[in-house]
C-alpha cells in the first residue's frame, strides 16, 4: 500500500493533509501493519527524491475512521499545529451515518468519558465519575436516506471514541460500528464515520485555512452526496 497524488488534499512547505482510508492506521501499532505515517513519509521521499523526508504526527482518527488527517513535514509545523490542537483552536467536522433516527433534529451530548483500557473501549456517563473526562459534540441532522440519516458532529473535545460512543449513548450508534452498539461489523474493517473537515490558522502563514475531504468511494457512502 502507498500513498499517492489522489490522497493528498492539500500540501505546502509545513503540512500535507491526506484523505485516508478506513482501515488504515495512523501509527505503527502491535498489529505490525504499515502505518499511515510511513505511507505519507515514503510519498514524499519519492514525490521530492529527498530521504529521510520528516513527517509529524498531530492527530490521530480511529482505524475504521475515514476523512481528513493533517501531517506536519516541518518541526516548526509541527509545534504550532499541536498548540493549535491542544487549545482547540480550530473546528472539527466529522459526517456520521445512523441507523436510528434521533430524538432531535440538532442538539448539543455532554457527557463524562471513562476509558476501559482493558477492553479498549470508552464508557459513557451523565455524570463524573473518578478518572473521567469531559466530553461535548453539537450534531445537526442532515438529511434521510434509504432509511438511513446522515448527521454533521462538531466535537468540541477530542477524546478517544468520543463521538461514537456519545452517539451511541444518545441511541444512534454509527453504522458498522459493533464496538459501540451497532449490530453488526462491516466486512471492510470500517465504520460509516467521515472526518469532513477542519478550520484553523496556518500554523506559520497566519491565514485562515479550511480543508475538507471527499467522502469515501465505497458503494454507499457516495450516495449520501445528494444531502451535502
Amino acid at each position: 500500500m502507498q500513498i499517492t497524488d489522489k490522497d493528498v488534499i492539500y500540501e505546502d512547505n509545513h503540512i500535507i493533509a491526506i484523505n485516508k482510508r478506513a482501515g488504515d492506521i495512523v501509527q505503527v501499532d502491535d498489529t505490525g501493519d504499515k502505518s499511515l505515517d510511513i505511507m505519507v513519509k515514503e510519498y514524499l521521499e519519492r514525490k521530492y527524491d529527498k530521504p529521510n523526508a520528516f513527517i509529524g504526527v498531530i492527530h490521530r482518527l480511529d482505524r475504521p475512521v475515514s476523512g481528513l488527517i493533517v501531517f506536519a513535514k516541518t518541526s516548526k509545523g509541527l509545534d504550532r499545529m499541536n498548540k493549535l490542537f491542544h487549545d482547540r483552536d480550530m473546528q472539527k467536522s466529522y459526517l456520521a451515518i445512523v441507523r436510528n433516527q434521533p430524538p432531535h433534529m440538532s442538539g448539543k451530548l455532554e457527557n463524562w468519558l471513562l476509558r476501559d483500557r482493558k477492553k479498549m473501549i470508552t464508557k459513557a456517563f451523565n455524570r463524573e465519575v473518578k478518572g473521567s473526562s469531559h466530553a461535548e459534540l453539537d450534531y445537526q441532522v442532515i438529511g434521510e436516506l434509504e432509511g438511513y440519516y446522515l448527521l454533521l458532529v462538531q466535537p468540541k473535545t477530542g477524546r478517544t471514541h468520543q463521538i461514537r460512543v456519545q452517539l451511541s449513548t444518545m441511541g444512534c450508534p454509527i453504522v458498522g460500528d459493533n464496538k459501540y452498539g451497532y449490530p453488526r461489523g462491516s466486512l471492510r474493517r470500517s465504520i460509516c464515520l467521515h472526518a469532513r473537515a477542519l478550520t484553523f490558522e496556518h500554523p506559520v502563514k497566519g491565514e485562515p485555512i479550511e480543508i475538507t475531504a471527499d467522502l469515501p468511494i465505497d458503494g454507499f457512502w457516495e450516495k449520501f452526496n445528494v444531502l451535502l
